[in-house]
């Protein structure tokens, strides 16, 4: 993606201002080197096999990201906003170690950029958040990215069906009986958290998404509840 690029359509809502490449790299208030790892990282989303997990999925999480961080004290927001760069950098939907391999490139990249120890380690520390998006009560950086994260999920009946449609496109190698089983029991691990949002800006959307979530289950595997 070069340098103030159209965002092409996704699934995210289309009410949130998205950031580009420029907007991030100035937000990061990085030098040429920092520019280039933004750039690499974000090429990546464009991958031909993200049909959700692509450039403006990540352009939204990022740009949530950003408003999120507005409204709440004691955030990184540089932190932050680079977990939701890297966050899913690396998606090879066959994998089961997408977010490790995430944030070992995290580490890869920052450090060729000059960052310092603490800003790495924080930043993979949020990457490996987004594996199983439970956040402890103090924990307000991974507040912020988990909320983002997870947004689509609160979003209308219309938002979430383009989004559960990408990801399906996603694994199109699973035939349908265990595309059932194995979503299901993903969106039962979701549902068994004792809360998808922890911020006061994204709470409200706690009721719809697990309404949204219960909805596709009973779809899938008729289980209720």
């Amino acid at each position: 993606m070069q340098d103030g690029a159209p965002v092409p359509h996704g699934t995210e809502e289309q009410t949130l201002e998205l950031l580009t490449q420029d907007d991030l790299t100035e937000l990061l208030g990085v030098d040429t080197a920092g520019r280039l790892v933004v750039a690499r990282t974000l090429a990546r989303y464009g991958e031909a096999h993200r049909s959700y997990h692509g450039t403006a999925h990540v352009l939204a999480v990022t740009s949530r990201c950003l408003v999120l961080c507005s409204a709440m004290a004691s955030v990184d927001r540089d932190a932050v906003l680079w977990a939701a760069v890297f966050h899913d950098a690396i998606y090879d939907p066959r994998s089961s170690t997408n977010e490790a391999d995430s944030a070992a490139l995290a580490t890869e990249e920052l450090r060729s950029a000059g960052a310092g120890v603490s800003l790495v380690d924080e930043v993979v520390r949020l990457v490996l958040l987004t594996a199983g998006h439970s956040v402890a009560d103090a924990d307000h950086n991974g507040a912020v990215l988990v909320d983002s994260d997870l947004a689509v999920l609160g979003g209308t009946a219309e938002e979430y069906r383009r989004y559960v449609d990408g990801v399906r496109r996603e694994y199109a190698f699973v035939p349908d009986d265990a595309w059932r089983i194995g979503r299901g029991r993903a969106l039962t691990g979701l549902l068994a958290l004792p809360r998808l949002f922890s911020t006061e800006s994204m709470k409200p959307r706690e009721v719809t998404a697990r309404a949204n979530m219960r909805a596709e289950r009973l779809s899938l595997t008729g289980e209720k509840g």
